[in-house]
């Protein structure tokens, strides 16, 4: 017992490693968290998206269903969702191509280029959808 006490007396106190209670929250380091979200919810897209060829080719009553899904509510915020998961992590894979070619690494360039990823993404879905919404001749 009085040696158990003796090595808990002369254990030595390590630094914890770095988190979040440490660190703010910084622009990149949003990005990192929401481009590993967003590649998840590709994975998870994807299979709703084969769900709806999978219909298209099984019969008309098959597709009836899925089009009915991707036609609701729902369906379409899941669809608008998507649309932005893709967009998003597309620009945020170009953003990391430019940082593989060795460029864009001052915290000026970094901030830009997560912003634009940002502001972007939203951009585009919303441009896609609005076109779409027209072509289609309005909701």
């Amino acid at each position: 017992m009085a040696e158990a006490k003796a090595r808990e007396l002369h254990r030595i106190e390590r630094p914890l490693s770095p988190h979040l209670q440490i660190y703010s929250p910084l622009i990149n380091m949003v990005m990192s968290i929401i481009h590993r979200i967003t590649g998840a919810a590709l994975y998870f897209g994807t299979v709703l998206l084969t769900w709806w060829l999978l219909a298209a080719a099984a019969g008309p009553e098959h597709f009836a269903t899925a089009s009915r899904f991707f036609g609701s509510l729902i369906g379409q915020t899941v669809l608008f969702g998507y649309t932005w998961a893709l967009i998003h992590h597309a620009l945020g894979g170009i953003r990391h191509l430019i940082w593989d070619t060795g460029r864009g690494f001052d915290l000026r360039s970094v901030d830009i280029m997560c912003w634009g990823t940002i502001i972007g993404s939203v951009t585009l879905t919303v441009a896609l959808w609005a076109g779409i919404i027209a072509l289609r001749g309005g909701l």
